[in-house]
């Protein structure tokens, strides 16, 4: 792809996304319900992709590989043994904030 201002509507009629394993793009898909394959980009500082994709696959919720295992991971994959994503709860980070903070 070339920039985008929004994936929402590719990620809508997509059937399965493979994506880089920024955080952003993770929960995006995951929040659409779509079977995710995340990339890691394993040059990258700190190598922090590769500790959210391999959480994210502990937890159940993608596949993941590096470039060089990607086909392999293609042809081996089993997208029914991933479990659907929690939805978000913004209220109870909103009430941690408001604890912290002394607002209520």
């Amino acid at each position: 792809f070339r920039f985008k201002d929004s994936l929402a509507e590719d990620l809508q009629s997509a059937d399965l996304v493979i994506s880089h394993a920024g955080a952003g793009s993770c929960l995006e898909t995951l929040e659409k319900g779509k079977p995710l394959i995340v990339v890691i980009n394993d040059k990258l500082m700190d190598n922090h992709q590769l500790e959210l994709a391999r959480q994210l696959h502990r937890d159940g919720y993608v596949l993941y590989c590096n470039c060089s295992t990607l086909v392999e991971t293609l042809q081996s994959m089993d997208l029914s043994a991933l479990k659907p994503f929690p939805p978000g709860q913004p209220e109870k980070f909103a009430s941690f904030l408001d604890k912290v903070f002394e607002l209520q």
